[in-house]
């Protein structure tokens, strides 16, 4: 896999070596962000049992970002200390200070780039690669990206391999459980954008390597799992349309073979300045435990909190001993713009499995989630939310807990991100 992946990439370069004769203007940025986040859980992520008591915290990302650029060279690098407010000692000799970004992107001109390194990788609506900001420690991916791009068409190719350490000898076993999710990833997005309409398509294939050796004897086995699909958007004035399909084939990494789709679609209308409604329909297909392919979609490395409701049911966290029945969420909602600086909106979610379990009903429940965002001053936000779930016995059985249990969640955060320097020279 590395002599093929050195292959393409030398095969590339050649007819990407353009350098520009003149640098234009150097520009230096750095930028800086605090955002604590109080939350108070009584059921969220995994529903409660009566008589559990509900958990309250505030954790924090501290994050400081450095960019340069000049036309042909761009560097970003951020740090970030994350975590939860008095889970470190006073006098503290081991912080957890980390590079989340670190990477260099070469512009060789005529469109084409390349940028390696550690960085976030964001396509489309993110339900598939996102960069997962809601959690206060971010994701990143350790690839090579190599792309192209012109006013109508954007192309890129990322490549990555990974492994635990230098290893002298023993072979490419690689352990995820304290690393990447996979063993090696290679992706391909095409994204096209029309002149004379407000459409654009993107059209995905990734290749996923995922390891499933034996850690005893290092003995290493890669399974390939592989996912592709499209995404659609039409916007004018008033209607935001968007839809994407997706099919997942080859092996996981408990070997089975699988066969499984995902779908969605979502329209959202603006009245007026102030109103708005929004209606959408997602769709992951689910195993029943008994075929000869697994037919669970996995939706991979995306933001699954923008989607599945805010309470984090649903592949943001694992479902209850084994199942993996799909998910079916019917949701409407309405957004509010107070004024120039207060926005809201309420969603409300109907859940339901995408297979039928033996003795159970389809619904899962439903969700109402509410948030309101504040534009305090400039550089300066503050959000607040509200989610309380209904759920049903089809629920305990799949995620656990007690639906006659009120299972309920609030959060309130403070983002402050200014811009701290920017130098042109």
């Amino acid at each position: 896999m590395k002599t093929l992946y050195w292959s393409f990439i030398l095969m590339l370069l050649p007819s990407m070596a353009y350098t520009q004769n003149t640098e234009k203007e150097n520009e230096f940025t750095m930028s800086m962000q605090i955002r604590p986040r109080a939350e108070y859980r009584n059921g969220a992520l995994f529903p409660r049992n009566e008589g559990q008591k509900a958990a309250s915290f505030i954790n924090n990302r501290a994050r400081l970002s450095m960019d340069y650029k000049r036309s042909d060279l761009e560097i970003k690098m951020s740090a970030q200390h994350v975590g939860v407010w008095g889970q470190d000692p006073q006098i503290d000799k081991n912080g957890r200070f980390i590079l989340n970004e670190a990477w260099t992107k070469l512009n060789f001109g005529q469109g084409f780039f390349a940028q390696l390194g550690r960085q976030t990788l964001v396509y489309d609506d993110e339900r598939i690669l996102g960069g997962l900001d809601w959690n206060v420690a971010g994701r990143y991916h350790d690839a090579l990206k190599l792309g192209y791009a012109n006013k109508n068409n954007e192309l890129h190719l990322i490549l990555a391999f990974n492994q635990n350490d230098e290893k002298k000898i023993g072979g490419t076993y690689y352990n995820d459980a304290i690393g990447q999710p996979y063993k090696n990833m290679q992706t391909v997005w095409y994204h096209y954008k029309a002149n004379k309409v407000p459409f654009d398509v993107s059209l995905l294939f990734m290749n996923l390597g995922l390891e499933t050796g034996d850690a005893a004897t290092q003995d290493s086995h890669t399974r390939y799992l592989q996912t592709m699909g499209t995404y659609l958007t039409y916007k004018n004035n008033s209607w935001n349309l968007d839809g994407a399909f997706y099919y997942q084939m080859g092996k996981n990494k408990n070997t089975e073979k699988v066969s499984a789709l995902m779908g969605n679609v979502q329209a959202a209308y603006t009245f007026n300045q102030t109103w708005g409604a929004v209606i959408s329909l997602d769709y992951l297909s689910g195993d029943k435990g008994n075929g000869d392919k697994y037919k669970a979609f996995d939706p991979l490395y995306g933001t699954h909190h923008k989607f599945y409701g805010g309470m984090d049911y649903f592949y943001a966290s694992l479902f209850k001993d084994g199942f993996a029945p799909g998910l079916v969420d019917s949701r409407v909602g309405v957004f509010f713009h107070a004024s120039t600086k207060v926005d809201m909106e309420l969603n409300y979610h109907y859940f339901t499995t995408a297979v039928k379990l033996a003795d159970l009903s389809k619904s899962l429940g439903s969700e109402v989630d509410y948030q309101i965002n504040w534009v305090v001053m400039k550089d300066v936000k503050l959000s607040a939310g509200y989610s309380f779930m209904r759920g049903t016995k089809t629920m305990d059985v799949v995620k656990g807990g007690d639906h006659k249990s009120w299972q309920d969640w609030g959060w309130v955060s403070l983002n402050i991100n200014p811009k701290v320097l920017f130098v042109k020279w």
